[in-house]
């Protein structure tokens, strides 16, 4: 029997509220963080992720408490991402009622924190979100095309994306949050040809994000080695529902929950 995909809605939370934009530049608020988990609980979601995309340490105490309500009200898993540094910030977050934790940035700067974490709260507590884009003309190429960001895909490394998915599945982390930034906020589907290559390349669950418009979009992502489909502003804005989703992947021939 096939597992069952996975329909997660993100909510970027900045101070305390959820924004959304176009390539994370442009935010405009989308509402409260926990009446919107509430929604989603209600509406069919199977999980939740919430991304802290200031991530300062001023901004840290407010995202726990965010956390921490956000937990009491949800019976669905939840993941917590953004400014994600040390072993000790995991523990902060699970303590908070974070189910998963998210690592991106500390994860480039000092990729052993990923076997620490795996090693100290298990795999599947721990998630590497692989921000990638297009190699720009002027940039360093990379073997698969594709490269890994930080600051919102503002900042290019020059680290191969898929090797980086790679990497992290070798140090323990137990799912691939896959972060297209040239198609983030632009809701003309999700990169196929990364999903499929960062599939090839590991064995553990991929998250396709970036790029949902229309319910038409999730199931090529699936078809091209999703495990679970991500979106933010079609849910956040009442362009689609959880439902309408699923019910247009089951049409589809997918497993869904």
């Amino acid at each position: 029997m096939s597992v069952a995909v996975r329909v997660i809605p993100c909510l970027d939370v900045d101070g305390g509220r959820v924004v959304k934009g176009v390539n994370f530049e442009n935010l405009r608020d989308a509402g409260d963080p926990v009446e919107l988990a509430a929604r989603y609980d209600a509406e069919g979601a199977d999980e939740l992720t919430f991304l802290d995309v200031t991530a300062s340490s001023s901004g840290r105490s407010t995202m726990i408490e965010v956390v921490r309500r956000t937990a009491d009200q949800i019976f669905i898993p939840l993941t917590v991402g953004g400014g994600i540094r040390t072993v000790d910030d995991v523990d902060t977050m699970l303590r908070a009622g974070a189910d998963k934790v998210s690592v991106n940035t500390a994860a480039i700067a000092r990729p052993e924190v990923l076997d620490e974490m795996s090693r100290r709260f298990g795999s599947q507590c721990i998630v590497l979100s692989v921000d990638a884009r297009t190699v720009p003309e002027t940039g360093e190429k990379t073997s698969s095309g594709w490269e890994v960001t930080t600051h919102g895909g503002r900042r290019g490394t020059g680290i191969d994306a898929v090797e980086w998915a790679r990497r992290g599945a070798e140090l323990g982390v137990g799912e691939i949050l896959l972060n297209s930034m040239d198609a983030d906020g632009t809701k003309d589907g999700f990169d196929l040809d990364m999903i499929r290559a960062v599939r090839a390349a590991v064995t553990i669950p991929v998250i396709a994000s970036g790029g949902a418009g229309a319910v038409g979009d999730f199931a090529p992502a699936v078809d091209a080695g999703a495990d679970a489909v991500l979106a933010a502003s079609v849910f956040h804005f009442g362009e689609l529902t959880i439902g309408q989703v699923k019910d247009a992947m089951r049409a589809d021939g997918i497993t869904v929950r």
